[in-house]
């Protein structure tokens, strides 16, 4: 590790006027040079502060430690313990006096460098490499929520029901199988592997090596699961630990996962997907699946407003329940910075079909597969086969009225928090309809905030109902169907979108 830092950043020293340390009682260094020097010691990068009179007066890990500027020329530099320390013992600190502003801000950068040096090096396991300090899903995510992720994810049952979703499942299949040229002598990353049975797939499709990642318990069933199939067996590497912190031998061609959860950004793995893309995927690398969709619409459901309040609702429903063709917001997995997942902003503006009352906005997802080969969608859509995902409805704390032909306005805002999920603030309105159209203005709002990570399970499922002669199937439910183009994609799926839902509704 010593000479990892070394071949970026060389040991320095700046001269201090004093320090004090922060220990009980106060012990000081009066009247003589005091040298602060960045190094590593005993392979651990940290700061030595050295007095010309006493020798070594203290030496903080720079992993645990934070500087905090007092004024000018003062700091205050604290860490969990001293790196020379070998007995447990609070947090120990310093204060220090600088001789000028200039030498506080070149001591004030060298620290910034050094820490985040220090913070993307690792420490070196039997299955790859982990950092030695807080990666970025530490330090964005509650511990309490993360250990129940884990926890929930470690366990048979809950992979079973995934495996069991034979949409989910087939679909991934398929979308692998039948692109065997984008996997044929390539090198896989499975993020999030799970069971190992995204890996199996890639495997079967002819990949010279998978590297399935896992951070739960759940990598020791891989590993069986996996082994379990010894032609496939010997192509496939159960790497335990978080994309964030582990370190793989090669780059990947094709990165495959499934990091979706409800409403597509729930449980916020799509991060932790982008994250794998930037640390792993080759340049041009493909990414099973490629990019996502929300689908958003209002609707109109007398009994769900009546039953539930102030929570977002899971369940599957009548696609006849939606009031208005819904629109649609494209995350593209390939382009997406982690960031752009924190905030998520969705203008709504819809035309109504029918004179009914509005209740919420329904929403469902689907994601593609771009394969070189064949193009393959999975869908989570209303009167489409259901998925252990089924789909969401947010509902409005009053309803609005409307006519057919008026327009509907709004605005979804996602805001991710550290429980892994988002925060949801809705707001739809109607605009002035009839004689006094021509005076513009909104004359109905209603809106609701609800936490996407605390849903109300309401799993009846819709009646079976036949079309009528004059009605065409919803050919949004077939999404599959829709051919990208690599260039102006989100304007082919925007004008397809609306063109074919509007015959569902009409």
């Amino acid at each position: 590790m010593e000479a990892a830092i070394g071949k970026k950043l060389q040991p320095s020293e700046f001269q201090l006027s004093s320090i004090c340390q922060l220990s009980f009682p106060f012990s000081e260094v009066p009247n003589s040079p005091v040298v602060a020097r960045f190094g590593v010691y005993s392979g651990v990068p940290g700061i030595q502060f050295v007095s010309s009179a006493g020798g070594e007066v203290m030496t903080l890990d720079l992993r645990k430690a934070q500087l905090y500027k007092l004024g000018p020329v003062a700091s205050i530099c604290i860490a969990e313990d001293s790196v020379t320390s070998k007995e447990n013992s609070y947090s120990k600190g310093v204060t220090l006096q600088f001789r000028k502003e200039e030498e506080s801000k070149g001591f004030h950068s060298a620290f910034e460098a050094w820490k985040e040096e220090a913070s993307s090096q690792g420490q070196h396991l039997s299955n790859g490499v982990l950092s030695t300090s807080k990666n970025k899903f530490d330090h964005k995510i509650e511990a309490s929520s993360a250990k129940m992720y884990f926890h929930y994810y470690g366990q048979l049952l809950h992979q079973q029901n995934m495996l069991q979703d034979y949409v989910r499942t087939g679909t991934y299949y398929a979308a692998v199988i039948e692109n065997r040229a984008d996997f044929t002598g390539r090198v896989v990353v499975d993020v999030g592997a799970g069971s190992g049975i995204l890996s199996l797939f890639a495997a079967q499709a002819g990949a010279k090596h998978v590297y399935a990642v896992e951070a739960s318990e759940m990598a020791e069933y891989a590993r069986k699961l996996i082994a379990g199939n010894p032609s496939l067996s010997q192509r496939i590497t159960v790497v335990k630990g978080k994309v964030e912190e582990v370190e793989l031998p090669e780059k990947a061609d094709i990165l495959i996962s499934e990091p979706m959860g409800t409403l597509l950004v729930n449980e916020r793995m799509l991060e932790s997907y982008v994250i794998a893309r930037d640390r792993f995927l080759l340049p041009n690398g493909k990414m099973f699946p490629t990019l996502g969709r929300i689908h958003m619409a209002p609707f109109s459901d007398e009994f769900l407003f009546i039953e539930i309040a102030n929570k977002p609702v899971v369940d599957a429903f009548d696609p006849r329940l939606l009031v208005a063709p819904p629109v649609c917001h494209i995350i593209d997995f390939t382009k997406s910075k982690e960031e752009d997942l924190y905030e998520i902003n969705i203008p709504l503006k819809y035309t109504a079909t029918m004179g009914t009352r509005v209740h919420g906005l329904a929403c469902w997802f689907d994601v593609l597969f771009d394969g070189s080969t064949v193009q393959r969608w999975l869908t989570t859509a209303p009167g489409s086969p259901t998925t252990h995902w089924y789909q969401i409805r947010c509902v409005l704390s009053q309803p609005l009225y409307v006519m057919a032909g008026q327009e509907i306005t709004g605005n979804l805002h996602m805001v991710a928090h550290n429980a892994q999920s988002y925060t949801m603030y809705l707001t739809l309105s109607t605009k002035m309809w009839g004689p006094g159209l021509e005076q513009g203005g909104i004359i109905q709002s209603s809106s609701c905030k609800l936490d996407l990570k605390e849903p109300y399970y309401r799993m009846s499922q819709p009646q079976a109902y036949t079309l009528a002669q004059d009605q065409q199937p919803n050919q949004l439910l077939q999404p599959q169907d829709i051919q990208i183009q690599p260039q102006d994609l989100e304007d082919e799926l925007m004008m397809q979108q609306t063109q074919q839902a509007g015959n569902e509704l009409q």
